[in-house]
């Protein structure tokens, strides 16, 4: 049996890798995120994450497990992706700043067949930011390939005044979540 990480994301491959986890594979989806429109945050994360898994998992053997995880960052009832330019990414900041916004990441599980989903939501209460730090932090590089532009494991970290549930959520892959949901599968990680 290996598992099957469907992420090309460095965070959550360093995630699984601090968890030691053996026979682990990286095989990240390719297919074209189409969300679903009309949707709540809870469904979006998971109906993009099934789509990764269920695209991996057509490559995989029977007895393989696929994880995947999407992660959006949602404000006044919006989702911030990665932004595509520097201004998008300036201006998710600019929104960002001094409020609190909810991390959703979806995961999806599967193994021989059976799919399990599952999403975590994390607030994360942002500081105000002066809008010379934030063109700093842009010309970075480090909010380019982040949900809302931010990593809260790197300089992003510098904006963040607190965090209310999983942190590791907020890196793209909720481990207590993924714990439970493997052990359903019949795979533990410790």
């Amino acid at each position: 049996m290996n598992i099957i990480l469907a992420s090309g994301s460095p965070r959550r491959k360093e995630l699984m890798e601090m968890l030691g986890v053996k026979n682990l594979k990286i095989i990240p989806a390719k297919g074209e995120e189409a969300a679903p429109t009309g949707e709540g945050p809870e469904e979006l994360v998971m109906a993009l994450a099934a789509a990764k898994a269920e695209e991996v998992a057509a490559q995989a053997a029977e007895d393989d497990v696929v994880i995947a995880a999407d992660t959006i960052v949602w404000l006044d009832g919006r989702p911030f992706g990665k932004p595509h330019s520097r201004a998008e990414a300036m201006a998710m900041l600019r929104r960002l700043s001094g409020n609190t916004h909810h991390v959703y990441t979806g995961v999806a599980v599967l193994r021989g067949g059976t799919e399990r989903l599952g999403y975590e939501c994390t607030a994360v209460h942002f500081r105000e930011i002066p809008e010379e730090e934030i063109a700093h932090y842009v010309d970075s590089g480090e909010p380019m390939d982040k949900a809302g532009a931010y990593g809260a494991q790197g300089l992003g970290a510098l904006f963040v005044r607190g965090i209310e549930g999983d942190f590791f959520n907020v890196m793209g892959l909720p481990l207590c979540r993924l714990d439970a949901m493997l052990k359903e599968q019949g795979v533990g990680l410790l």
